[in-house]
C-alpha cells in the first residue's frame, strides 16, 4: 500500500478483543457436564480464534467427525451464549488505537467469523458497536473468512474501495481473506496466532507487535488520495 487507507477493518477475537477467558470457561462447562475436570485456560488460549471447532478439539480432542460433535458443539455454544462478555475485554492499547483512527478521520469496522447472535452483544458490551462504522459477522454473508465476501461487504458498506482498506487480524485466514479481497493486510502479533503457526511466513503487508504500531504504520504512509 503506497498511501494511507481510508478504512481499517479488524478481526474481533484475538485482534480487538481478548475473548479467550470466556471461551475457555464455556469449554470447561461442557467438560463439567461430561463429568470431566477443567483444563487450564492457557492450554486453550491459542485455539480461541477457531471458535467451537477449535475449542472442542483442544479441550476434548473431539473432531468434526466425532459422532457427538454436533451435540457437544451446541452445548458449547449454549454455555458461551450465557457468558459472552463476562471476562472478555479489549486488548491493552486497542482503545487509544481506535481513538487515534477517529482523530485521523479514518473509518473503521469489524469483520469476524463470530455469528451475529454473539457479535452483537459482545461488541455492544465492549463499546465497539456504538463506534464502529460497520460490523460484519460470520453469517452476514453466505461465506465466512477466508472467503473475501465479508470483507468486500464491509468495504461496500463503508463506500470505500477495497484497495483503500486494510485488514488487521491474528489468524492466517484473516490474511488470506484480506488478500483475496484486494486489501492490504497486517498481522496482529498480540493475538492468538493459532497453535504452531508461523506468522512470519504469512503473506501479509506488515506485522504489528502492539495496537499502537498500527498508527505508526499508517503515519509512515502518504495521506490517502483525495483526503
Amino acid at each position: 500500500m503506497t498511501r494511507a487507507p481510508r478504512g481499517v477493518l479488524f478481526d474481533l477475537d484475538g485482534t480487538l478483543a481478548d475473548s479467550a477467558p470466556d471461551l475457555a470457561a464455556a469449554l470447561n462447562r461442557v467438560r463439567a457436564d461430561e463429568g470431566l475436570d477443567a483444563v487450564a485456560a492457557a492450554t486453550l488460549r491459542g485455539h480461541s480464534s477457531s471458535g467451537a471447532r477449535g475449542m472442542l478439539l483442544a479441550g476434548m480432542q473431539v473432531t468434526q467427525e466425532h459422532p457427538r460433535y454436533n451435540a457437544l458443539r451446541e452445548s458449547f455454544l449454549a454455555h458461551y451464549a450465557a457468558l459472552l462478555a463476562d471476562a472478555t475485554r479489549l486488548f491493552d492499547g486497542v482503545q487509544p488505537m481506535l481513538d487515534a483512527l477517529d482523530v485521523r478521520g479514518i473509518r473503521w469496522g469489524v469483520v469476524t467469523n463470530k455469528a451475529v447472535r454473539y457479535t452483537g452483544p459482545v461488541t455492544a458490551a465492549l463499546g465497539l458497536a456504538q463506534r464502529a462504522a460497520v460490523i460484519v459477522s460470520g453469517d452476514t454473508t453466505p461465506h465466512a473468512k477466508p472467503h473475501p465476501a465479508p470483507l468486500l461487504h464491509a468495504a461496500e458498506a463503508l463506500a470505500i474501495a477495497p484497495l483503500q482498506c486494510v485488514y488487521v487480524g491474528d489468524d492466517l485466514r484473516d490474511i488470506e481473506a484480506g488478500r483475496a479481497a484486494g486489501m492490504a493486510t497486517l498481522v496482529a502479533r498480540w493475538g492468538y496466532m493459532g497453535v504452531g503457526a508461523d506468522p512470519d511466513r504469512w503473506p501479509a503487508d506488515g506485522w504489528l507487535d502492539t495496537p499502537q504500531d498500527l498508527i505508526a504504520w499508517l503515519d509512515a504512509l502518504p495521506p490517502a488520495a483525495g483526503g
